[in-house]
């Protein structure tokens, strides 16, 4: 990839000329170091860099101390952002997720940045379409990872390398004579991803190129569910104190992504299986009170707040 043609998948991303500042999260992998060298080859002195030192490991803050070296000798403005405090005993890649990206969200809000760039790219994708497909994800779950997302507070996340494969950007960064980090959680067999890659290496006709292809055209796909049940909603829902929902003769989708939206009306959510045995009981006439929320079924189905008990 050249930088104009990086400049150009960052302009669609960003629905025109991206304009101001690009902050590039940056662990010193050969992802994040290839994208690094894009963006600064397209952008220059406009890249800004941050690292996020989650403090899970000992190496990670010379791993730091690394990436602001490289960033240095390229003139590249630095920043370390240190996840501080208790650090959760289970579910630690999730939290540590949330962490990074609300630590850089920060930052960029602060510093008047609107756009943050991450290094996921086809190979990222393949083995998150394999990881959903075993969980039973829906359409929503199956798109994968997505190209662009609000990360609230004027923050935009872009994702410009998807197209992308990992040995194309390893190759990138072994060109810059680059020594990346290697973080030995990406070889855990505790992780689902490390399963998931290794089925990818190890079945030839699952070819990571088609899988990504596939969870953008499911993307497509749920962009035109999600604008669909918006039309049916306008004429099927009255909004108030009490949410009804005129159901007869709507797909069985488009009834569980009203159920979800008249959940949310009042503040309540459902885990995917929740939902849909929420939504038998509604079609079956019956009565039921979750997350606070009491849903009443039959030909129009109600959902208000439940009654607090004294």
């Amino acid at each position: 990839m050249t930088a104009a043609a990086f400049a150009a998948v960052c302009d669609g991303l960003a629905g025109g000329r991206l304009s101001g500042q690009l902050a590039v999260a940056i662990s010193g992998g050969p992802d994040s170091l290839a994208l690094l060298i894009l963006a600064h080859a397209a952008y220059g002195e406009r890249v800004v860099a941050l690292t996020v030192d989650h403090g899970l490991r000992a190496e990670s803050a010379g791993e730091a101390a690394m990436v602001a070296s490289v960033c240095a000798a390229r003139g590249i403005f630095h920043t370390t952002l240190v996840w501080r405090g208790d650090k959760p005993a289970a579910n630690v890649q999730a939290a540590a997720r949330d962490a990074r990206y609300a630590l850089m969200r920060d930052h960029c809000v602060a510093h008047g940045i609107a756009w943050l760039a991450t290094g996921h790219h086809a190979d990222d994708q393949a083995e998150t379409l394999l990881m959903r497909l075993a969980r039973g994800s829906g359409t929503g779950g199956l798109s994968g990872i997505r190209a662009r997302r609000d990360l609230g507070e004027g923050v935009t996340l872009l994702r410009p390398l998807l197209e992308m494969r990992r040995a194309d950007l390893r190759a990138i960064v072994d060109a810059a004579g680059l020594a990346p980090v290697d973080d030995p959680a990406n070889r855990s067999p505790a992780y689902d991803r490390t399963a998931a890659r290794a089925l990818l290496a190890g079945t030839p006709w699952l070819d990571a190129a088609r899988l990504a292809d596939a969870a953008a055209h499911l993307g497509e796909a749920e962009a035109a569910l999600a604008w669909t049940a918006d039309l049916a909603w306008d004429s099927r829902a009255e909004i108030g104190e009490t949410v009804v929902l005129e159901v007869v003769g709507l797909p069985a989708e488009l009834r569980r992504r009203f159920v979800t939206r008249a959940l949310a009306h009042f503040g309540a959510a459902l885990r995917g299986p929740e939902t849909d045995r929420l939504i038998a009981r509604l079609a079956g006439g019956e009565t039921a009170t979750l997350g606070g929320v009491q849903a009443r079924g039959g030909d129009r189905w109600t959902f208000r707040r439940a009654r607090s008990r004294i």
